[in-house]
């Protein structure tokens, strides 16, 4: 028998789910307290990764009913995981417990250590099971109503159904995964070490490949040459000369999402530091002694023997959002697709964010017409730049490609927009009917691009939907988003707009590459150290900030543990 969270379903004036801290769980309350709760609509929040822990973080948790269902209990700094495979930061220093976080908040959330199974939208209910294996058997489900659902369960490691890979290989998405790897790395070597081993086996033994040349792939690989040529290289002196490193990268560079100065840098790094880059070859098969793998060049097949193996290739969403997109009939789609506000599509009081979900941007061309109408004031059948001017921003707004186009045609304003679609030279005072607007405006939509799948997306999206939320009742009655085309008035909110605040790439040897707002692209020693500064900054607490920033200290003091626990 399942059980029910709160016992009746929500009351019709809903409640959200979020992350935040409550006050102890189960103490008494008045029958005033208790109306007023009543009151206010449910929000379960499903996940505790970046974009669930930013959307609770910064909900007001006093105006809602707020759960959140996840399996684990705690949130993880996961672009350090590559450190914590090589012991240069501590598990457990990357990691702060979730009711931690809901302890500081103000207002009540509740908390639940489980994992969702099913979606149930047409009822307005998720299900969900314990992980616990000693709950008595018929009380391990229950069921969680909601009047507002932030799926935020992020993807699961995509293996592209190459054959041998769940059974051979590792992966590197959760702190279970770093750990794993950390001890595989200490018995790779100590095995290597054992007499009765031929230099064959040894070899083979610590021969690491890394598949994917994406940043997590690429900075693994540089933790690991760091820790076997700072730390290993004295504890092991007789197989020093065996160890390899290789990455598998099927494209024609590794880090290829970056600038291509920085591409170059980190494959030039790399051959110095005797690490082997395979560009252009595809893994086909994975079995418990060798790696095999097909080159798109010729069709070339090998295969090489290896000692431990570290999958990070992409991502795919998992079974029950799968589940779920069958439901409203989004199959044929890699992630949940949501509009521009971060509402999934089909659904109501439904929203996703992170790694779950991608932002199906609405096309200029789809609602050309009406925009045309809209700015056309006096109605006389053709726009002129005044008119135009009159409501581009609202078009920026609701469409960010139109933005995105201007930047790169180098164009300052409208007026060249305007001007471009007629080969003219620059004029103040140039009118367009509805086919001239239409071929002013008809390559805008080449410059959408889908967001990635990063943290940086996931915490950004996480305080927008906080953010929209806070202020649910005071924009129904005054809307600040921009102007509705099809329809009268405007938008609730403003839609979702990303700012991407750069990224980086440590690349081992204290160096790491950058690349910063406004093409700035940064290579070197005080990169590294920029690194440093930046992710300390971005801990989630003083408690995982100082953990973090002791743990560098000793790195470079005593250096890494080589213990296997």
């Amino acid at each position: 028998m399942k059980t029910y969270i709160h016992g009746d379903p929500p009351s019709s004036t809903g409640g959200l789910v979020a992350y935040s801290e409550s006050k102890p769980y189960g103490g008494s309350s008045s029958v005033d307290s208790s109306q007023v709760e009543a009151k206010k609509k449910r929000v379960v929040v499903l996940g505790t990764g970046w974009a669930g822990t930013s959307f609770f973080k910064n909900l007001d948790c006093s105006l809602y009913d707020v759960q959140v269902v996840s399996p684990l209990n705690y949130f993880a700094f996961t672009p350090l995981l590559p450190s914590v495979t090589c012991g240069t930061v501590e598990a457990r220093s990357v990691v702060e417990p979730i009711r931690n976080i809901i302890r500081k908040k103000n207002g009540e959330i509740q908390f639940w250590e489980a994992e969702c199974i099913k979606i149930d939208a047409a009822n307005k209910r998720v299900h969900c099971r314990s992980n616990d294996s000693t709950i008595v058997k018929g009380k391990e489900e229950f069921l969680v109503d909601y009047d507002y659902l932030v799926i935020a369960i992020g993807a699961q490691v995509n293996t592209f159904n190459t054959p041998g890979v769940m059974e051979h290989c590792h992966f590197l998405k959760e702190i279970e995964d770093a750990q794993k790897i950390r001890r595989s790395v200490i018995d790779c070597f100590e095995r290597a070490s054992l007499p009765n081993l031929s230099e064959d086996e040894r070899k083979t033994a610590l021969h690491f490949v890394i598949v994917g040349g994406g940043p997590t792939g690429v900075e693994f690989a540089a933790e690991l040459h760091d820790f076997f040529c700072e730390d290993l290289v004295e504890i092991y002196p007789t197989v020093k000369d065996l160890v390899k490193i290789t990455v598998i990268q099927s494209g024609d560079h590794i880090l290829n999402m970056f600038d291509e100065r920085i591409s170059s840098f980190a494959e030039q790094k790399f051959q110095r530091d005797g690490i082997d880059v395979k560009i252009g070859q595809r893994v086909i098969s994975v079995s418990d002694k060798a790696i095999t793998t097909k080159a798109k060049a010729n069709g070339q097949i090998s295969s090489v023997p290896y000692g431990m193996v570290i999958w990070s290739t992409g991502i795919r969403i998992r079974p029950v959002v799968m589940d779920f997109m069958q439901q409203i009939g989004q199959n044929n789609r890699r992630a949940l697709a949501t509009d521009e506000w971060l509402r999934v599509e089909g659904c109501d009081g439904i929203y996703a964010l992170g790694d779950c979900g991608t932002i199906h941007q609405r096309k200029v061309m789809e609602d050309i017409s009406a925009i045309f109408n809209v700015a056309d004031e006096d109605k006389s059948g053709t726009l002129t730049v005044k008119e135009f001017q009159d409501v581009i921003d609202d078009i920026i707004v609701r469409y960010p490609q139109v933005e995105h186009y201007l930047k790169s045609r180098h164009m300052n304003d409208v007026v060249d927009l305007l001007n471009d679609s007629k080969g003219d030279e620059r004029k103040e005072s140039i009118e367009l009917d509805i086919e001239g607007f239409k071929s002013a405006l008809s390559h805008v939509d080449s410059q959408m691009k889908n967001l990635p799948a990063t943290a940086q997306v996931a915490s950004q999206q996480g305080v927008y939907l906080a953010r929209c939320f806070n202020h649910m009742k005071d924009c129904e009655d005054n809307p600040e988003g921009p102007l509705r085309f099809r329809e009268s008035g405007r938008h609730q909110f403003q839609p979702f707009r990303y700012k991407h605040f750069g990224q980086f790439a440590p690349l081992g040897g204290e160096q790491a590459a950058a690349e910063l707002p406004g093409d700035w692209v940064s290579i070197g020693h005080s990169t590294q150290w920029l690194w440093y500064s930046v992710y300390a900054s971005k801990q989630v607490s003083w408690r995982t900030r100082a953990l973090v920033v002791s743990d560098w200290t000793r790195r470079f003091i005593f250096g890494r543990d080589s213990s296997r626990i």
